[in-house]
C-alpha cells in the first residue's frame, strides 16, 4: 500500500475516540510519517479529544467528525482505526480512493483492503497491547517492521501552580469494577505527602465527585491541553485504568497502574517504568501498601529532574 501512495498524498486517520486509544494511535501515526516524511496525515477526532494530537508534528490537520471536512481534505487513503458504525460512514464517504481498516469491523466490505490481525501481522500467537494493534496496521501495509515507540504528546505550558515535585492521582474511572476506594486513594497521597515531600495532585473530571479529596490540590475539568502539562511534569502517576495513565506514559512518567476489571495485557502502560496492580478478589483486593510499595520501588529506579514534555 505504500508504494502505491503517490509523493504527498493526503490520509485521513479517523479515530473519533476515546482518550486511551487516541494517545495510544500516536506511535503507529510516527511509524507511518517516519517512513514516508512526504505523507500529509489528517486526524479525524471528535472535538474533546482533539488537543491529544495537538502540537503533534506528524500530524498535518485535526479533522472534525464530518464528512464535509474530511472530504474537503480530499485525502488518497481513509484509514479508520476505530471500526464504529460512523466511522465506516465516514470511511465509505470520504472520496477516498483507497479505505483500509481491520478485517474484524463490521461493515469490513466498504474497504478496499481490509487489515488481518495484529498477531498475524506480527508472526505472533499471543495477547498484543492496544499499541502494537494500531501499529501493527502500518507494518501490514508497508511501513518496515521496527521497535514500536512510546506514545507521542505535545506538552508547552507549565502549570502555574508548580513549584516543586508532585504526583498526579486519577482516582476515577467509568465504571465501579475499575474504581479503587477512594479512601486508598486518600492513603496514598498522605503517604506521598508526608513520605516522599510531593504535593498530591487529583484529577478530576467536570462531572467526577471529588468530595472524598477536598484535603488536597484537584484540578478538576481542566482542558485537555492543561491536563497534559501537568501530567508531563509530575515525578508519578498513581491511578485506575484510564486514559490520564496513558498521557502519563507518554512523557515516560512512572506509572501505578491499579486494574479490575480491563485487561492488563492490553492496557498496561506503554513504554515507560510502571507497576501494575491487580487482584484476583478484584479492584477492591489491591491493598494500600501494595500501591506504596510500587511507589517506592519505581522512585527507586526511575527519577526525572528535569521537566519533560
Amino acid at each position: 500500500m505504500m508504494e502505491r501512495l503517490p509523493a504527498g498524498s493526503r490520509i485521513a486517520v479517523i479515530r473519533l475516540r476515546s482518550l486511551g486509544d487516541c494517545v495510544l494511535t500516536t506511535p503507529a501515526l510516527h511509524l507511518l510519517k517516519s517512513h514516508r516524511a512526504d505523507l500529509r496525515i489528517a486526524v479525524v477526532v471528535e472535538d474533546r479529544f482533539r488537543a491529544v494530537f495537538e502540537g503533534n508534528p506528524d500530524v498535518e490537520e485535526i479533522l472534525p467528525p464530518r464528512a464535509a471536512a474530511i472530504l474537503r481534505w480530499r485525502s488518497r487513503l481513509a484509514l479508520n482505526l476505530h471500526g464504529g458504525t460512523r466511522s465506516m460512514a465516514l470511511t465509505a464517504g470520504s472520496g477516498a480512493a483507497m479505505r483500509a481498516g481491520f478485517a474484524h469491523h463490521r461493515f469490513s466490505f466498504l474497504y478496499s483492503a481490509r487489515i488481518p490481525r495484529a498477531q498475524e501481522i506480527l508472526g505472533e500467537e499471543r495477547p498484543v497491547h492496544t499499541a502494537e494493534h494500531i501499529a501493527s496496521a502500518m507494518f501490514w501495509m508497508g511501513v518496515p517492521r521496527t521497535e514500536i515507540p512510546r506514545a507521542k504528546l505535545a506538552a508547552t505550558k507549565i502549570p502555574e501552580f508548580v513549584r516543586g515535585g508532585y504526583a498526579v492521582l486519577h482516582p476515577f474511572a467509568s465504571a465501579a469494577d475499575k474504581t479503587w476506594p477512594a479512601s486508598n486513594f486518600c492513603a496514598v497521597a498522605m503517604h506521598l505527602r508526608r513520605a516522599c515531600d510531593l504535593e498530591p495532585v487529583f484529577v478530576a473530571g467536570p462531572d467526577d465527585d471529588a468530595g472524598a479529596f477536598e484535603g488536597f490540590r484537584v484540578w478538576r475539568g481542566a482542558p485537555l491541553g492543561e491536563l497534559k502539562s501537568l501530567m508531563a511534569r509530575a515525578q508519578i502517576f498513581i491511578g485506575n485504568d484510564s486514559g490520564p495513565a496513558h498521557i502519563a506514559a507518554a512523557f515516560g512518567v512512572p506509572v501505578v497502574a491499579i486494574f479490575g476489571s480491563s485487561n492488563a495485557v492490553t492496557w498496561a502502560p506503554w513504554k515507560t517504568e510502571s507497576r501494575v496492580l491487580k487482584s484476583g478478589k478484584g479492584i477492591g483486593g489491591v491493598e494500600i501498601n501494595d500501591a506504596i510499595t510500587a511507589i517506592e520501588v519505581l522512585r527507586g529506579v526511575h527519577a526525572h529532574p528535569e521537566p519533560r514534555g
